[in-house]
């Protein structure tokens, strides 16, 4: 057997009832619970996957293990995913952990420009966070300032997280 099949079962069965992956996998479903680490140094405790900034939670039921893991598994090995007390499709599933993951990114976003607003006393940062948080997009005159500004006091971020509107016609 592979390496990450291998990895994957040694992760799994230990804390499955069943004893075999299908069936184990059965017993899983995500929590809902996830964890922006804001760079990529984690590693899915499933299959071995190293350099996840993000980690989602499942859990057993049975057993109440839990394990932090990146999409990619929860996708590959169908990991139930709840909504309404209904198991999500696949497809359903894939759509629900691009939005948690969007979610993230977003709160990400916000995060600097909360940074950025406490280094420095300016209107223009403080409107770009109130618009941003109202929005969820940069207008982009504020786009120019914040990433310059980002740049200047060294805040962490990732410029292809935030949303510029570029359609509005007042800009």
């Amino acid at each position: 057997m592979g390496g990450y099949s291998q990895r994957v079962r040694d992760s799994i069965l230990p804390l499955s009832v069943a004893d075999t992956l299908p069936a184990a996998f059965a017993e899983w479903s995500f929590t809902e619970n996830t964890v922006d680490h804001e760079t990529p140094i984690e590693t899915c405790e499933l299959c071995g996957q190293q350099d996840l900034r993000y980690h989602f939670e499942i859990a057993n039921p049975y057993t109440e293990a839990a394990l932090w893991v990146g999409s990619h598994c929860i996708l590959q090995f169908d990991v139930a995913g709840m909504e309404d007390g209904r198991r999500l499709s696949p497809e359903a599933a894939k759509r629900h952990l691009a939005k948690l993951t969007q979610r993230m990114q977003l709160e990400s976003c916000i995060r600097a420009l909360e940074q950025l607003a406490t280094k420095e006393v300016n209107p223009v940062l403080s409107g770009a966070l109130d618009y941003y948080r109202r929005n969820k997009k940069l207008t982009p005159k504020y786009a120019a300032v914040v990433f310059w500004k980002l740049r200047t006091f060294r805040i962490d971020h990732h410029p292809s997280f935030f949303q510029v509107e570029l359609r509005r016609a007042q800009h």
